[in-house]
């Protein structure tokens, strides 16, 4: 459960100056079938194939391509 309090308008002072990815992130984190769905990836420890795709797209997240080796 998030500790901030959704009906007090401080608690959302940030959100004007967000880009639409960031405001549509405080959207998406506060949906529990997400977190639910993020979590049951989590927990699994293999967040990749068939399983994370179907969560981007049920979600409509895009993901970076990581590089294999870190400079």
């Amino acid at each position: 459960m998030l500790s901030i309090d959704w009906r007090t308008p401080a608690a959302y002072g940030h959100t004007k100056h967000l880009p639409a990815a960031g405001f549509a992130w405080e959207y998406l984190r506060r949906n529990d079938e997400y977190r639910n769905d993020f979590n049951a990836i989590a927990l699994t420890g293999q967040a990749g194939g068939p399983q994370l795709e179907r969560f981007a797209l049920r979600w409509g997240l895009r993901f970076p391509k990581r590089p294999r080796h870190i400079a």
